[in-house]
């Protein structure tokens, strides 16, 4: 099996998800889920470790994702696939289905990640949950 290669940019943001308490969702330039953290986890319902990276069509609809009005988001609308495409800040409330079953409402900030070389080298969402 061929080691996976990624840019500078998501292994340091990687790892600094890593040591943080607020949730953190990373995806490469293609969009690949690359990681999320262990408070991450909770809120989407299950372990990295055991969905591993997934490509964007799948991570942007497996956890569900609708708008207030309970209407399936559109990926090209997510604030990741935003931050990729358009190569600046953004952010959206929406409710999503865990992979555990449990819906949840969340605010989340996506940013691009923008190398020395001023590329898009990937993006990452920082996430929180709405509690009622």
């Amino acid at each position: 099996m061929k080691p996976m290669q990624h840019e500078i940019e998501a292994i340091l943001t990687r790892q600094l998800a890593s040591y943080l308490s607020t949730p953190v969702f990373l995806v490469d330039a293609e969009g690949t889920m690359l990681f999320y953290n262990e408070p991450a986890e909770v809120i989407l319902g299950h372990r990295f470790e055991d969905t591993g990276e997934m490509a964007a069509p799948e991570w942007t609809t497996v956890f569900t994702p609708v708008d207030e009005e309970g209407r399936m988001i559109p990926p090209d609308e997510l604030p990741l696939i935003i931050a990729l495409r358009e190569g600046r800040p953004a952010h959206r409330v929406f409710w999503i289905r865990g992979l555990d079953g449990q819906r949840r409402h969340l605010a989340v900030t996506a940013l691009p990640l923008t190398g020395q070389a001023q590329r898009c080298t990937g993006a990452v969402a920082i996430f929180w949950e709405i509690k009622p």
